[in-house]
């Protein structure tokens, strides 16, 4: 409903509307451009990328895709991966680092709790992981009565230059299909490095990489078996019943990558 509204207001080029919650007025997107600059206030419809804000404190105030971290988003064309803070998000990276083009990392997490969606870590901790790989962080904070595209396709408009976007799905053919289909109308090449990768390989990439992943979430199907904390390794997949998929692709568990523990991986060293 908020994005319809919106929509209908800048159409009619009214520089505010009626918030059917609040009753509040709220300033359109059309409003916002006339003043020339973020005012810093967290505006729901601000056009500036909640620029003036500082980082300390825009994950509170953010109500629009924003820079999370002091890394500069690059201005040659780059890839951008869809980043949760997860293994699989991580096994990503190190495909791409290996790369001349420059990655920039963007994540969904809740606009009232910080909370990155199924993986229940807090967004502060992937802004520890980006600072330590010295890479850009687009934050999107996803809003009730807010469509998903209505945010995440704003934030890919504050790259300067895009060159594809990058998702690590291992096998969830439902999900690369969404995925395809969601963003084909922006006209990006899309990027899967992990798809059908062997799970012993991953599992030697993450070893090698000195990165230790903790399970961070688990859900019905693997809580006898896994508790928040644990090592997600080699021996405790293994130890893992046959009908619970080793890397928790039907969502059995989710993962956080602690690459702030991994010295050798951080930006610009």
């Amino acid at each position: 409903m908020i994005t319809s509204l919106h929509q209908q207001a800048c159409s009619a080029g009214d520089d505010t509307y009626l918030d059917p919650e609040t009753g509040f007025q709220v300033f359109t997107e059309v409003g916002l451009r006339k003043r020339g600059s973020c005012c810093g206030c967290g505006c729901r419809h601000c056009p500036y990328a909640h620029n003036k804000i500082p980082l300390s404190r825009r994950v509170r105030m953010a109500r629009r895709p924003t820079l999370l971290t002091s890394t500069p988003l690059p201005t040659e064309p780059s890839d951008i991966l869809f980043w949760s803070g997860g293994k699989d998000s991580f096994l990503t990276y190190l495909t791409l680092a290996t790369t001349e083009t420059p990655t920039v990392l963007l994540t969904t997490y809740d606009s009232q709790t910080g909370i990155i969606a199924n993986q229940d870590h807090h967004i502060d901790q992937v802004i520890q992981q980006a600072s330590h790989l010295g890479l850009s962080l687009i934050g999107v904070p996803l809003q009730p009565h807010v469509e998903f595209n209505d945010l995440v396709y704003p934030a890919l408009e504050l790259v300067p230059q895009i060159s594809s976007l990058v998702f690590g799905d291992l096998h969830l053919e439902h999900i690369r299909s969404w995925r395809e289909q969601n963003f084909a109308p922006l006209q990006y090449p899309l990027q899967f490095p992990l798809w059908h990768a062997e799970y012993d390989e991953l599992l030697t990439r993450l070893e090698i990489s000195g990165v230790p992943c903790v399970i961070s979430a688990v859900t019905e199907p693997a809580e006898p078996y896994l508790t928040v904390g644990t090592l997600f390794s080699r021996a405790s997949m293994a130890a893992l019943p046959p009908h619970i998929d080793r890397f928790g692709e039907n969502g059995e568990f989710h993962t956080l990558a602690k690459v702030w523990e991994a010295p050798s991986l951080r930006g610009g060293e």
